[in-house]
């Protein structure tokens, strides 16, 4: 990129051992360090379908994918997942929602490649460093909202059609407008959460309890008001630096929605726990009561890091916390052994 360092303005030839001769190790321009033509070029020498390709996946998020996961809660909560219909019906779902999501992202940075590319950060994003050209992204992007809802209603089921297609229309919403809004940028953000819980239950037709809906609702909420929380105290000072509606939030409204939302998520699992449901107790152990302190360790570990302001990655938080893992391995283990009454 710097040109005049290689262009130079010397007037006289230099020794083979000079710092600034062609022959030098340390000169940008010796055979050492430029290589053939083809190293040179580096990435340009390369098929361009294929860096089209890896452009288009990695505006696509695959680190966010895990996010999806979440469309087995409805039917693990069930107790209903390990059957092979449910597991396919489940699989088929998380390719779809991930084919959703992908286009969300795809139609989200063709719109702001020109606000990404005043971003240190974000102009890294290959839609605005031009890797892949803005009209490939929109249409890549529409075809997969519509082919995603389409396939749904064909091999899983309407309503699984129709909220995916609520999905899209939703976040397209938040996309343009949406996300200026104070509060209702919370909202919707924590709504697409749920949404990948539902989804698993609507495609096998297993009812969504209250309790259900509380607890993934209000642990979204937290999450989600965690991870803001952690931008407004990272960028604080730095208001050009991040999204604009983070200027209008103060860090003390951020913790109390974070707190709130904690506080919900946990009281809903553990009236979850403590009811009875009218079923005989044939288990070992209280499993359900017993999985309310994983799941209260769960929150409270979490809490550390959106105290501290590093909850801004939560699938960084979860999947690189030894501790969270472990607590996490817990509750699985004991909310499984509750749903299946051992």
């Amino acid at each position: 990129m710097a040109e005049s360092a290689l262009l130079g303005s010397e007037k006289g030839p230099k020794s083979p051992g000079s710092p600034g001769s062609p022959g030098s190790p340390g000169n940008p321009g010796s055979p050492e360090n430029q290589g053939s033509p083809e190293k040179a070029r580096g990435k340009s020498s390369a098929a361009p379908g294929s860096g089209l390709l890896k452009g288009l996946i990695r505006t696509a998020r695959p680190k966010q994918w895990v996010k999806n996961v979440l469309v087995v809660a409805a039917p693990a909560a069930a107790g209903e997942l390990f059957s092979r219909h449910a597991l396919v019906q489940v699989s088929l779902v998380f390719v779809l929602f991930t084919a959703c999501a992908a286009s969300v992202y795809l139609v989200n940075d063709a719109r702001d490649a020109d606000a990404d590319r005043a971003h240190p950060v974000k102009r890294h994003r290959p839609v605005a460093a031009g890797v892949v050209p803005v009209p490939v992204a929109y249409s890549v992007g529409i075809v997969l909202a519509v082919v995603a809802p389409a396939v749904a209603a064909f091999v899983c089921s309407p309503l699984t059609s129709a909220l995916l297609t609520a999905y899209l229309g939703m976040q397209f919403a938040y996309c343009i407008s949406l996300k200026h809004v104070l509060v209702v940028d919370l909202a919707v953000v924590t709504t697409g959460f749920l949404m990948r819980a539902m989804i698993g239950g609507l495609a096998l037709g297993i009812p969504l309890s209250r309790w259900f809906l509380i607890t993934t609702g209000f642990g979204a909420l937290f999450m989600v008001s965690a991870k803001r929380y952690s931008e407004a105290v990272q960028m604080a000072g730095k208001a050009g630096a991040t999204r604009a509606l983070l200027t209008e939030y103060t860090v003390g409204y951020l913790r109390f929605v974070w707190q709130l939302a904690a506080s919900v998520a946990v009281l809903g699992y553990c009236l979850w726990a403590l009811e009875e449901g009218g079923l005989p107790h044939t288990s070992v152990l209280p499993w359900r009561q017993l999985s309310m302190v994983a799941f209260i360790l769960a929150v409270l570990r979490y809490a550390v890091f959106a105290d501290r302001g590093t909850a801004g990655e939560p699938e960084d938080v979860v999947l690189r916390d030894r501790a969270l893992a472990l607590i996490g391995v817990a509750w699985l283990a004991m909310y499984g052994l509750a749903v299946a009454n051992w």
